[in-house]
């Protein structure tokens, strides 16, 4: 891949950066945009649309770079920070934090008067662009909207647009047919009085026209763009070569296929039609073209993402299997950590590959959902950390060890994390596991009125780090999709405010943390459904179920720190965990998970 090895192909990123800068003033402009995004503004991008890495060398998931005709700048937030210094040269691009000094306000005080500063209108929404131009404003500098991206015109080894096919998702796994679907979609435009909406997520129209694919790393997507209209028909813009004659049947006369360039002229038949679109996330391209046919453009929401969140009975049903299998690869896997870890030659890359061995093979499985961190001593310090060679540490005694992964199955998403013990640690170590595990039982156990969003609950599951003084800088939890994205919205628990309540058939992660720079780090997650409570309320309640089987290790738990209900709780999971998994394990892994369940 392009951005693994960026020094070769076509030159060095000095080459790269120099290339880019010639092809600028050759089209009249003074520097460029380059985000880490492809046309769907997509969390996972194809090796096609990896041009920040090429540019700058960097290949963590999210960022932008600014490159000027004597300056260059990258932007990254704190998760990437020490693999920015790694990847990237300083005299070529200054990194900036992006949450310290956003690009926005280093383009309104960088820019010169009359730059003229290009962008791709496939890779930005309207409401980012709409924060360049006024940045442009400010410095009297002039944002110009690319027809072509320059930077394709000199990466001469770019990677071709991927091609996998495109598959029916089986209503055995989806829980509803897709006319359904479609039909509750027009029912949506015709109550909101539009003609059609606009879908540039690819996980939206897959989970619309119930399809799937592999066009992305880590998520089953089929890339491609989708007018859905108040008759409930839709026109897919979508590569012919994915489309087989099976999935062609599956789609039906209702769904019309056209290749991508088929996109512009029908957006441009939208002429004087109402047609919403989500500025958050369509490309501004699409906004532009609208706006020129003359279309009433209502901006909205992306009227899938609400319903793909809340899960179906068979999507909910599936989920509990899927991560019933999975518990079951992690129980092994975690087990076979106890008796090697220390032998002190097993290395943070090596134990992933051996749990990604262990996922491999097993029923509806069709890769990891993420790529996974495994992390040992200070590198654990770093909440997204993802090893390499020259980072890759052994597990040695006295150190905490932490894996976060998960599994693409047809029937379901998981994403779990767990820290454990190498050897025996010390009682700080032991005590902030303990205050991130009651954090997280507190969330665990909570009911809470219909209504009630995240951001409102993120609070229990830091209240007895706080109380020490303590936090971490993450969210607490995020949505996952079913065989969809692992990081799914609307719903999240977080700090930062989010005007969207918890509604049941929503899955989201509970993960509290706590990081102590240099020395370890503490995560400790589980996937919880939102359901109703069926006790007696006087007002309709919700409440979390669990979804992830795995056991907590309890060595690092100080027992003295938990309250009789903390600890009942913790004993009745580990029960429910030893008697879903036990049925699906060798018996030597069984007594081990035995013992690793046992009461305290």
């Amino acid at each position: 891949m392009r951005s693994e090895d960026p020094e070769k192909g076509d030159g060095t990123i000095a080459d790269h950066v120099a290339q880019l800068r010639q092809e600028l003033s050759r089209r009249g402009l003074d520097g460029f945009v380059i985000p880490h995004a492809d046309e769907h503004q997509g969390e996972y991008v194809p090796p096609s649309a990896l041009r920040l890495a090429w540019i700058t060398g960097f290949t963590g998931s999210a960022g932008l770079a600014v490159v000027l005709a004597d300056r260059a700048a990258l932007f990254i937030d704190g998760r990437y920070t020490l693999q920015a210094a790694q990847q990237v040269d300083g005299h070529l691009f200054e990194q900036i934090h992006l949450i310290d000094r956003p690009p926005h306000q280093w383009l309104a005080a960088s820019l010169r008067a009359g730059t003229r500063l290009g962008y791709d209108p496939w890779l930005h929404t309207p409401n980012a662009v709409e924060q360049m131009r006024q940045s442009c404003v400010k410095a009297n500098a002039h944002l110009v909207a690319c027809d072509g991206n320059p930077l394709d015109a000199v990466w001469t080894d770019r990677p071709a647009s991927p091609r996998m096919p495109a598959v029916p998702h089986p209503i055995a796994f989806s829980g509803r047919d897709a006319a359904e679907k479609r039909a509750d979609l027009a029912r949506i435009l015709e109550t909101d009085k539009v003609d059609a909406v606009v879908l540039s997520a690819p996980d939206s129209i897959a989970w619309l026209l119930n399809l799937r694919g592999a066009d992305v790393p880590y998520t089953p997507l089929p890339l491609s763009f989708a007018v859905a209209h108040r008759d409930a028909t839709v026109d897919l813009f979508i590569d012919p070569a994915k489309l087989s004659a099976d999935t062609a049947v599956h789609l039906g006369k209702a769904v019309r296929t056209a290749p991508p360039v088929g996109l512009g002229p029908a957006l441009d038949g939208l002429s004087h039609k109402h047609v919403r679109l989500d500025p958050a996330t369509v490309p501004a391209w699409i906004a532009d073209r609208l706006g020129a046919a003359g279309a009433h453009i209502e901006r909205g929401a992306d009227p899938c993402i609400l319903p793909r969140a809340c899960k179906n009975p068979v999507e909910l049903a599936g989920t509990r299997l899927a991560h019933r299998r999975d518990g079951a690869v992690l129980t092994r896997f975690l087990a076979w950590l106890s008796e090697t870890a220390g032998t002190g030659k097993l290395t943070e890359i090596s134990v992933a590959a051996t749990l990604d061995g262990f996922r491999k093979g097993g029923e509806h499985y069709r890769g990891p959902s993420f790529p996974t961190i495994s992390a040992c001593g200070p590198n654990a310090a770093l909440p997204h950390y993802q090893a390499s060679a020259a980072s890759d540490r052994r597990l040695t005694e006295g150190q905490l060890y932490l894996v976060d992964s998960g599994g693409q199955y047809l029937d379901g998403t998981t994403d779990v994390t767990r820290t454990v013990a190498i050897g025996r640690c010390g009682g700080e170590e032991r005590r902030h596991f303990t205050l991130v595990l009651k954090g997280h039982i507190a969330l665990a156990r909570v009911r809470f009125p219909k209504g009630t969003t995240g951001s409102q609950l993120d609070g229990l599951a830091r209240q007895y780090l706080w109380a020490e003084g303590l936090d971490y800088d993450h969210g607490t939890g995020h949505g996952v999709g079913s065989y969809l994205g692992v990081h799914e919205g609307p719903q999240r628990i977080s700090k930062m405010p989010s005007p969207q309540a918890l509604l049941p058939g929503m899955v989201i992660s509970n993960e509290p943390g706590y990081y102590r720079t240099g020395a370890y780090g503490i995560r400790i997650e589980n996937l919880q459904a939102v359901r109703p409570w069926t006790g007696t309320a006087e007002r309709e309640t919700l409440e979390f179920e669990t979804l992830t089987l795995a056991p907590i290790d309890l060595a690092l738990i100080e027992r003295d720190l938990l309250s009789k209900d903390e600890a009942d709780w913790l004993n009745a999971y580990h029960s429910r965990v030893r008697k879903e998994l036990t049925p699906l394990l060798d018996a030597p892994t069984a007594d081990w998970l035995a013992g690793a369940t046992r009461e305290i």
